[in-house]
């Protein structure tokens, strides 16, 4: 690799460390040509980049960036390394984990990890790389958090407004009940009233055959 080569590596690499503030150290030593495309595939769908680099050409991009910054990474740059770059800080930690399995291999194994400003070393950061907890996350965790109060007083609300239904619905039938009481007294009326009328009827009947026999008399 000629000077101008290297100094090409060097400014891309460059560009890659200042757009992403997460990047991985990986070893993909042993792997085969396939395991190497098919990991770079399941990064390209993770939209995590994957770049194969030597170790000296990384740190001198990283020193010519920030010496002090990265220094905790340094000690990682040995064999052979893949770089992983992500906006999302444990997707990378996710694809390796995950390619592991799928293989049962030990391969890639995590060298360092840098994510946001914080370094973890050592592969046996893995698994506590896939569970960190993201921005938007960590956004959503805390709105609910916010959102609690105001839901208990949503329900209990909504838990009044039930009460109240149920309330009014065992009500309804007492209030239909007067009107059949009503109908009953006017239906019964006019039953009471046919015994007087025939009693009248009766007590005037023999009142004329009376005035009849007064006439032979006179």
């Amino acid at each position: 690799m000629t000077k101008q080569e290297k100094n090409e590596v060097i400014d891309l690499l460059k560009g890659k460390f200042s757009q992403y503030n997460n990047f991985y150290i990986t070893d993909t030593e042993s792997l085969t040509v396939a395991q190497v495309t098919n990991l770079r595939r399941h990064c390209f769908d993770k939209q995590v980049e994957m770049k194969v680099a030597k170790n000296t050409l990384i740190k001198k991009a990283l020193e010519s960036l920030d010496a002090e910054k990265y220094a905790g990474v340094y000690d990682s740059l040995h064999k052979v390394t893949a770089l992983l770059f992500s906006e999302n800080p444990k997707d990378p930690a996710v694809i390796i984990s995950g390619f592991r399995k799928a293989n049962n291999n030990e391969r890639p194994v995590l060298k360092a990890a840098f994510i946001n400003g914080d370094v973890f070393v050592g592969d046996n950061q893995l698994k506590a790389l896939t569970q960190i907890k993201t921005k938007n996350e960590l956004i959503g965790e805390v709105i609910g958090l916010l959102q609690a109060p105001i839901q208990r007083v949503l329900g209990a609300l909504q838990n009044k407004d039930a009460a109240v239904a149920a309330e009014a619905a065992t009500e309804a039938p007492v209030a239909e009940a007067a009107p059949v009481a009503e109908t009953s007294a006017v239906e019964e009326a006019p039953v009471a009233e046919a015994p007087v009328v025939e009693e009248t009827a009766a007590t005037e009947a023999p009142a004329t055959p009376a005035a009849d026999e007064a006439t032979p008399e006179a």
